[in-house]
């Protein structure tokens, strides 16, 4: 048992800024995932422990007690075997009584030590749960940043083989730009060019003017106002 609290409570004082640093400077997680594998395992043996060494406590503690009764059953014994003038049965009362006392006695030793060493299991494994609690926490956010930080350095090697690439940067980014803007412009003018040009053929293939002569007769005709 000693051992294990040993153990534990090198777990429990670990520092974990040492930890966090150290899994930083290594750009990996493993350090903190060591410590975590040994604090859930050592969190087992302690609840383990705990379970055993409280059970121990229940059983004697239950032992003293009936002791205890037997003891004060027997000193009641002695009063009346002594009324009765029975000093014979009160001697052997007696002497039986002195045998329990001392064997209660050990029994309150052992209970008071056991149940010292319950609360140490129990407040070690407070402690270490509240350690693992803390350190998982400093994993998730590390895991984070971790993760950003591995983000970062894949950009800026994306961005230094555009660069190796182009060889210019920035500048050459902006010409490329520029160029298919222009091309864009291009292409619109020439498609507005393409319209009027298909517009004044179609004037002559349909005569624009003299359809827009027997339209407006037409107009007349029913009544409708000419269009301004």
């Amino acid at each position: 048992m000693a051992s294990l609290l040993d153990k534990v409570n090198t777990l429990i004082s670990a520092n974990l800024h040492w930890l966090v640093d150290q899994a930083l400077k290594q750009n990996s997680l493993a350090v903190i995932q060591q410590y975590i594998r040994e604090v859930e395992d050592n969190l087992a043996d302690l609840t383990d422990a705990v379970a055993t060494v409280g059970g121990n406590v229940k059983t004697i503690r239950r032992k003293r007690d009936e002791l205890q009764a037997k003891a004060d059953e027997l000193d009641r014994n002695i009063d009346i075997f002594l009324r009765e003038s029975r000093d014979d049965l009160a001697a052997a009362a007696q002497s039986k009584l002195n045998s329990t006392q001392r064997l209660l006695e050990t029994y309150n030793q052992q209970l008071e030590q056991m149940q010292r060493e319950y609360q140490s299991l129990m407040d070690a494994r407070l402690k270490l749960e509240a350690k693992l609690t803390t350190i998982k926490q400093e994993r998730e956010e590390l895991e984070a940043l971790l993760e950003l930080a591995k983000s970062k350095e894949l950009t800026a090697k994306a961005i230094k083989s555009l660069d190796d690439l182009s060889g210019v940067g920035d500048a050459d980014v902006a010409r490329i730009a520029d160029s298919i803007r222009a091309r864009l412009d291009k292409a619109s003018a020439q498609t507005e060019m393409r319209a009027q040009t298909l517009d004044r053929q179609m004037d002559e293939i349909l005569n624009k003017q003299e359809l827009d002569a027997q339209l407006a007769a037409r107009k007349a005709r029913l009544g409708l106002t000419a269009r301004q």
